[in-house]
């Protein structure tokens, strides 16, 4: 159980810490679409990104595949990428456009979860459990997840149902700042 506690706390500080700004930026531009009204339809959604993380960690550490790190990590910006610039060219919040959301939530935790997958391979000691330690990872990734998509929605609710900013600026203003952040770290990571 020492492992569980242990990767819970790694899986928390994955998203949830100082250097985790590529993550976060990812949930934020996914999130950026949806309202504190949809909280059902965004926990699914983070929660597709978590299987998604959880799919190829596994399929990592169990020596199934394996990705060079250098491109990953390339991948991972030009994810937030793609992501805002769909927020862009939507056309209205029709539940069938928002459907893609889930789509890209799943594929693209599957880059996420190959972009960490070294480094929780080189924390583990031979003796931990390997079944446990991602169980404990990924419930501190989604715990940390919902806790950013909740203070994001609070945000969106105060922003664009309290002050009265339009809907459709809320989510260009997001999904910009998130757009311009990414190319920047792209750029840094072309392999």
């Amino acid at each position: 159980m020492n492992d569980l506690a242990f990767y819970f706390v790694e899986g928390w500080q994955h998203i949830i810490g100082l250097n985790a700004l590529d993550h976060q930026l990812f949930i934020v531009t996914l999130v950026a679409v949806y309202l504190l009204k949809d909280w059902i339809k965004v926990l699914i959604l983070v929660t597709a990104f978590t299987i998604g993380h959880c799919i190829t960690l596994a399929l990592n550490l169990f020596d199934v595949i394996h990705v060079n790190e250098k491109l990953i990590e390339f991948l991972i910006p030009c994810t937030i990428i793609i992501t805002a610039v769909f927020n862009f060219f939507k056309t209205n919040n029709h539940s069938k456009n928002l459907q893609l959301n889930y789509f890209f939530a799943l594929f693209f935790g599957l880059i996420h979860g190959l972009g960490f997958a070294n480094t929780i391979r080189f924390m583990m000691a031979k003796d931990q459990s390997l079944g446990w330690s991602l169980v404990g990872f990924n419930a501190g990734l989604e715990a940390g997840q919902i806790l950013m998509v909740i203070i994001f929605l609070l945000i969106s609710f105060l922003v664009v149902d309290m002050a009265g900013l339009s809907r459709k600026w809320w989510i260009y203003s997001v999904s910009g700042l998130a757009l311009l952040l990414a190319l920047k770290f792209a750029i840094e990571r072309i392999p």
